[in-house]
């Protein structure tokens, strides 16, 4: 497994496998690696020649007061892990190879970004999501890139963005993967408590007891919607948001209708989740 430090590595790493016609895999990520990283990874090598990682913790996507100073970080872990999964390529760059001195560019995808965490974090969250993703995807060429279902906002995003810039790859979203509690596997459940982790299954409790009515038949949003914000409120959870949207483009929906995103975030202690499921109700 090679590390690059920089563009020029990574492509000159790259220039071989370009040339024997390998297929190219991309993992995005912030690193600090858990089970969901480590699915993605495993996705990635199952379906590619040629796999390269990224870790980066992208300060562009984190607002003013949020936790990027803290955001958990264990560079010699991920790439122990990453050999371990049979990564080609790590790509990690220091931030000012990314983001050059005078770097004044800003990729922003309209509409589907100003919803849900765009609403909450600001607009400036999901351009630097962009911004970023066009700069990997413009800078390792990958055949397809792979991102993980827990972030459906940032998934459909990027599917937007790559198909209005008329990217070359494609994208593939991973299932969530959780632990055997049902909390869904993020790098920000290190700031849990013992107690605060116990309140923050509230989340999937909520998710699961609108699957649960929706596959006994109720397709009403407010009912379904009910169901979710009874189990956050007896894990004792306000949300920063809980909302059905199409899954699709994130439209509003007031019934559960073919496939329907339940997205919810909140406030655990330090630590800000985020989760979703689709919602399969009755079509027509």
């Amino acid at each position: 497994m090679r590390t690059a430090r920089t563009v020029r590595e990574l492509r000159e790493a790259l220039k071989g496998e370009r040339r024997a016609g390998e297929t190219i895999g991309l993992v995005p990520t912030m690193g600090f690696f858990d089970e969901g990283h480590l699915s993605l990874i495993r996705r990635a090598r199952e379906q590619s020649g040629f796999v390269v990682v990224s870790l980066f913790v992208n300060p562009a996507q984190f607002g003013p007061g949020e936790d990027l100073a803290g955001y958990p970080r264990d560079e010699a872990r991920d790439l122990a892990q990453a050999r371990a999964e049979g990564v080609d390529l790590v790509f990690a760059p220091p931030v000012e190879e990314v983001y050059p001195a005078g770097f004044a560019t800003t990729v922003t995808v309209g509409g589907i970004s100003e919803p849900l965490e765009g609403a909450q974090r600001g607009r400036g969250h999901f351009d630097g999501v962009a911004t970023v993703v066009t700069k990997l995807l413009n800078i390792v060429g990958p055949d397809v890139a792979f991102f993980g279902q827990k972030d459906a906002q940032q998934a459909l995003v990027i599917r937007k963005l790559v198909r209005d810039l008329d990217f070359d790859v494609r994208i593939e979203v991973c299932p969530t993967v959780r632990d055997r509690d049902g909390l869904a596997l993020s790098s920000r459940n290190t700031y849990l408590s013992a107690s605060e982790r116990e309140r923050a299954l509230a989340l999937s409790r909520a998710l699961r007891a609108a699957e649960t009515l929706v596959a006994r038949g109720e397709v009403d949003g407010g009912a379904v919607l009910a169901a979710a914000r009874n189990e956050l409120k007896a894990g004792g959870i306000e949300p920063d948001y809980l909302e059905l949207r199409s899954a699709t483009d994130l439209s509003p929906v007031e019934r559960v209708n073919g496939s329907t995103l339940l997205a919810v975030a909140a406030r655990v202690g330090e630590a800000r989740l985020i989760d979703n499921t689709v919602l399969q109700g009755v079509t027509g």
